[in-house]
């Protein structure tokens, strides 16, 4: 077999979002589109030659012939090892974990997270770093710069190999080991939760149920939930991946996930509930009837951390994206820890998590992880619940209550306004940006503007900024609004619209949450236009 460089050219639009390279699976299939973008990664980097990769996807529609194509360029490109998820599944966690646990030199997760599969759906490629974690902006900006560069790619022309059963063999001189997808990330599980505390809540009868939306989060909520700690068969169900997600949107949320909040709202609901999305890095928590917030369960989660093993010793700091509820702010400066704010992206978190100033962090698109790992982590925040559950004693829905009472609450509500023309909702932010220092002091909606900026991050470790992520709003009282265009999208352009009104202690914590911030709802719309430059009189989704 021999290696081939074939000549090629710029594709136009190759720039990494924050979670990697997303398009339409259609675009990724064109001839030369994908590897194009793989060599980039390698060049990029350092090249690729002598190094070791973690690399899997979460099932999606042409993740087996994508692993089989970056096998073959890794091998082209002198890599000495890859190792390969079985059948090409990795979760996006279980990829960190493996990263840090071998030391490798990185890692290619094929995966467009929450988006929809199948063969019109979308697909993407991230690379994570040597930390496990994704790669920060001086990479990713490497990384863009070489695809408006590049003039050729290497390709072996050997067969990629089998991938369908653990083992080892080579492609070229380098080694390709495929693995369990699923056994080094339950040992990590194990060193960090009391797995005899959980299994004992399940002996008790204690009835949960797992959604894994026919994605990565399958076989491994299955494997450690039924298998090890001993949940009833059927506890997981969509436990099977499939490449278009079963006809299904692996986004868990409230709207996505209505076959498990139709079960947790039904006259016989399980104890608790809980999601994950396409590649397993989020998650969705339920009680009986009730949905918990991303961000309230961020607050609670670090308030009870100390009843896992992991953490009984304390958290050395939370961090939370800047649209995030600040519920958890509250929580830190109870515990008398710092709570960190940054950019949207888990990336943000790799420094402060690195540098020790951070054990758990947070999102509130329903991301949440600690320092086992550089990534989100939706299995891992499930199995923290069931920890504190199992030691605590109360129900979820009571902890929130008790929570609130001790707290306060932050209603809170996130609005998307999805495939919006690109122009207009670029021209939307600019003309917000553009009015900030006049915006103070003005009325709407019954509330009285108190200060407006375009969000600007200065890391506390490495001393780099990060400027325009975001326009915050506040208002007096202590309502805020955010808005944010997405990075994660394919088509046009989703503007997301943060909400949040707290209640103090002593207040009243049973209002309907959009009835809440109703004012806030109003006085953000008016002060964007957001009807008249968009055509939308509301969101498309409500979370």
């Amino acid at each position: 077999m021999t290696c081939q460089t074939v000549r090629t050219s710029p594709i136009e639009g190759q720039k990494p979002g924050t979670s990697g390279l997303r398009k339409r699976t259609a675009v990724f299939r064109q001839p030369g589109y994908l590897e194009n973008f793989v060599q980039c990664i390698f060049d990029g980097t350092g090249g690729a030659r002598g190094k070791t990769y973690v690399l899997g996807g979460d099932g999606r529609f042409f993740n087996r012939e994508a692993i089989g194509t970056i096998i073959r360029m890794a091998a082209a490109n002198g890599a000495a090892r890859l190792i390969v998820g079985q059948n090409g599944i990795l979760s996006t966690p279980a990829v960190s974990n493996l990263i840090r646990k071998r030391q490798t030199d990185g890692g290619i997760i094929l995966s467009a997270s929450h988006n929809p599969g199948g063969e019109n759906g979308d697909f993407g490629v991230k690379f994570n770093t040597a930390n496990g974690g994704p790669a920060p902006e001086k990479i990713t900006d490497a990384i863009h710069a070489r695809t408006r560069t590049i003039g050729e790619y290497r390709i072996s022309d050997a067969a990629p190999g089998d991938i369908s059963a653990p083992g080892r063999y080579r492609v070229e001189g380098m080694e390709v080991e495929v693995i369990d997808p699923v056994a080094d990330y339950e040992a990590l599980m194990r060193e960090l939760f009391d797995f005899e505390a959980i299994a004992g809540l399940f002996g008790r009868g204690f009835r949960m149920v797992f959604d894994a939306m026919h994605a990565v989060t399958g076989p491994y909520a299955r494997r450690i939930l039924e298998q090890t700690l001993g949940a009833r068969p059927g506890t997981v169900i969509n436990a099977v991946p499939r490449p278009d997600f079963g006809g299904g949107h692996p986004d868990p949320n409230p709207v996505w996930a209505s076959e498990l909040v139709a079960i947790m709202e039904g006259p016989d609901a399980p104890d608790f509930g809980a999601a994950s999305d396409g590649d397993g890095d989020r998650n969705m928590i339920m009680g009986r009837g009730a949905f918990v917030s991303p961000s309230d369960s961020l607050a609670l989660l670090t308030a009870h951390a100390h009843l896992a093993p992991a953490y009984a010793g304390g958290l050395a700091g939370v961090a939370r994206s800047m649209p995030t509820s600040e519920a958890v702010d509250i929580v830190a400066r109870r515990l008398g820890i710092p709570c960190f704010e940054t950019p949207t992206g888990w990336k943000f978190f790799g420094n402060l998590l690195d540098a020790g100033k951070a054990t758990i962090c947070g999102e509130e698109s329903a991301g949440t992880g600690s320092s086992h790992i550089r990534e989100k982590d939706g299995l891992w925040a499930v199995l923290l619940w069931l920890n504190i559950l199992a030691r605590d004693g109360r129900d979820i829905v009571q902890l929130r209550r008790d929570h609130w009472r001790n707290f306060g609450r932050n209603y809170y509500s996130r609005h998307d306004y999805e495939e919006i023309p690109s122009d207009a909702a670029n021209a939307l932010i600019a003309d917000l940006r553009a009015r900030l220092d006049s915006l103070a002091g003005s009325r709407v909606a019954g509330l009285t503007v108190s200060g407006a900026d375009d969000f600007r991050y200065d890391d506390p470790v490495d001393g780099s900024v990060t400027e325009h992520q975001g326009i915050r709003i506040r208002f007096e009282g202590g309502a805020r609004a955010v808005f944010r265009l997405s990075g994660t999208g394919t088509q046009g352009a989703t503007l997301r619209v943060y909400l949040e009104r707290f209640e103090g202690p002593g207040g009243d914590h049973g209002q309907q949450v959009q009835a809440a911030l109703a004012p806030v709802i109003e006085a953000a719309g008016t002060i964007a236009g957001i009807a008249a430059r968009t055509g939308r009189d509301a969101p498309d989704i409500i979370t």
